[in-house]
């Protein structure tokens, strides 16, 4: 009786050791926190946070628990027996303000106007004009001279279309991409390795894809980072899916 009880002992004993669910929810200073990534980097098994901010995950006792996502401060987690005894709270921080300048050229600065190229070029215009339009510049009842008053209007009207003409912007190529991601502290290449989940070998590659899905130029601005980290993710996520597909298909034409 003894060695049946002995062997009960250790049966559960190592169930306990070997195989548990840790049950949790993230929370930030706010409110529970959805698509949060939680990795059991000793099992090698991932899971993500519902809608609530809840997950569940196989661990057992000394396994190590990492929270990662893109918006947050990494956190790991050593377990203890105590994680599995209860529903447990995981706290994790927000990256406020961690943004750094990046420093990249966006688009080159317009010329510096010069009235003496203008006037030229103006009096040429005008000139095309008149032999196009000779009646728009003589008085009324009159067979010539020019009407000056007309020409002082037409003026006005080129200085008013050149004053409130608004910035363009063009679509970031893949060398501004490949600057952003070569000399910024914070849109680096770990970003793209670790956080993006991009293969080294086809970082090359995907600056490629994010500069054909055209990008606005106008999103290197400092204000406008994070959408462009939104914009980045994003493409990042399709072209893993691609990235996928396309290996799958090489695999069955071998």
């Amino acid at each position: 009786m003894r060695f049946v009880l002995t062997i009960l002992i250790v049966l559960c004993f190592q169930s306990i050791m070997l195989g548990q669910t840790l049950k949790g929810k993230v929370y930030d200073s706010k409110s529970t926190v959805k698509n949060i990534k939680v990795l059991n980097k000793t099992q090698n098994r991932l899971t993500v946070t519902d809608d609530e901010g809840s997950f569940s995950i196989e661990a057992k006792v000394n396994d190590t628990i990492a929270f990662n996502s893109v918006f947050y401060h990494p956190k790991e987690v050593i377990l203890t027996q105590a994680h599995f005894d209860e529903l447990n709270i995981f706290e994790i921080k927000k990256i406020i303000n961690a943004l750094e300048e990046v420093e990249i050229k966006v688009e080159p600065e317009q010329p510096v106007f010069e009235a003496e190229t203008y006037n030229k070029e103006l009096h040429n215009l005008i000139k095309e004009d008149i032999k196009r339009n000779p009646g728009l510049y003589q008085p009324a009842g009159a067979t010539y001279g020019v009407d000056f008053i007309y020409l002082i209007g037409q003026v006005a009207k080129l200085f008013k279309r050149k004053k409130s003409k608004t910035p363009e912007y063009k679509l970031l190529t893949y060398t501004q991409v490949d600057s952003l991601f070569s000399n910024s502290s914070f849109f680096n290449k770990r970003l793209v390795t670790e956080n993006f989940k991009i293969p080294e070998t086809n970082t090359k590659l995907f600056y490629d894809f994010c500069a054909a899905k055209g990008i606005s130029s106008e999103l290197l601005k400092d204000e406008k980072k994070m959408e462009l980290l939104e914009q980045l993710v994003i493409n990042s996520q399709l072209f893993l899916i691609l990235l996928e597909e396309y290996g799958e298909r090489q695999t069955v034409k071998d």
